[in-house]
């Protein structure tokens, strides 16, 4: 049974850079993820979308960011377990948590902290009969390989941000795009839509306002989508691929079951700690809410550096956690690696007990 002081249920962002913050206090974390890799939301929605607020970096990828968080946290030498969803948590009578996941793996933890992004979701799909065969060969609902589309005609359906960024990051790569949309009004942000129209009327791409009715897929090969404008009329756009960016369909899953206070799907939190209504409980990033919440990357890590001060706060009640800098901390240098000992050699991390 592995035993840590602290299980992180998620591995995107958020999740990735708790087991930094909780490192450098000293604690040891196991981070369970239902996707196969890290990344979450970046990696499995946007793995090549430009992210531009992430500070003291003016630009990367939603792959670049989660490749960097984790050789931020290699020091820490995290234990990862992908492929498994937490089912069921326990508090022992000794105060720890006892996890439950859906491989069969049990965990012993002193905390518990939830970093699960949006929860268990999965992407609204067309409901059209030819749909289902051209899943993830010519109809996607996610993009991993834009080199895919590399000269071909594409159809991209949506009005938020995820059909028009990957509208605007296709349009220089593709022989032909068309973006359909039920209404005029985008969900995006303005500047997106406003570049959208822009090369609309320089004749780089075409946007069709209406509802996808139909496919037409002979053998299972996409030759076109077909497309009812409000008018009535339906018009046959030709495509070899489409893109399905409608949102997803967010749940807690499991944790829903757990116990802990909710307010619309997301796990309510203390603000000093980011604590749920569970002791020894947390939640940090998208999953959680309180007042003021901002769904943002940057927010969430911010919410990850009180949470770890409070997670050591809770298995160490009686001893003072003070705050120290990388930049002239012995301790966190050591525990960083970047800091030898007399013999020259990095020192191993130093234990939970030392206060941080």
């Amino acid at each position: 049974m592995p035993s840590c002081d602290a299980v992180v249920i998620g591995a995107g962002p958020v999740g990735l850079f708790q087991v930094f913050e909780l490192g450098l206090l000293g604690l040891r974390a196991h981070v369970v993820d239902s996707m196969p890799q890290p990344g979450g939301q970046c990696v499995e929605l946007y793995p090549d979308k430009p992210i531009y607020d992430i500070p003291a970096v003016p630009v990367c990828s939603g792959r670049e960011l989660i490749d960097r968080l984790q050789e931020q946290i290699r020091p820490f030498a995290p234990q990862f377990h992908f492929g498994e969803t937490v089912i069921a948590v326990e508090r022992m009578e000794s105060g720890r948590f006892q996890l439950h996941s859906s491989t069969g793996t049990v965990f012993d933890a002193g905390t518990v902290i939830i970093a699960g992004g949006l929860g268990a979701f999965a992407p609204r799909t067309l409901n059209v009969p030819e749909a289902a065969a051209l899943v993830d060969r010519t109809l996607h609902y996610k993009v991993t390989r834009p080199e895919l589309f590399e000269g071909h005609d594409i159809v991209i359906a949506g009005g938020g941000d995820a059909a028009l960024d990957w509208s605007l990051a296709l349009v220089d790569r593709v022989r032909s795009l068309v973006l359909v949309h039920r209404t005029s009004a985008f969900r995006a942000a303005p500047a997106s839509v406003a570049r959208m129209h822009a090369l609309c009327e320089a004749g780089r791409m075409q946007f069709f306002e209406g509802d996808i009715v139909g496919l037409e897929a002979p053998d299972d090969v996409l030759h076109s989508v077909r497309v009812r404008a409000r008018s009535g009329v339906v018009q046959r756009i030709e495509a070899e691929h489409l893109l399905v960016f409608w949102g997803l369909h967010p749940a807690l899953g499991p944790i829903a079951d757990w116990g802990l206070a909710l307010e619309r799907q997301q796990l309510l939190v203390d603000t000093a700690t980011f604590a749920t209504s569970v002791p020894g409980i947390f939640a940090v990033g998208d999953i959680n809410t309180y007042p003021g919440k901002k769904k943002l990357i940057l927010s969430g890590f911010h919410e990850a550096a009180l949470c770890a001060f409070a997670a050591r706060a809770h298995l160490y009640p009686d001893e003072s956690v003070h705050l120290q800098y990388t930049t002239t901390s012995p301790a966190l240098q050591r525990r960083l690696g970047v800091r030898p000992d007399v013999d020259g050699r990095s020192t191993e991390a130093e234990p939970a007990t030392d206060a941080a």
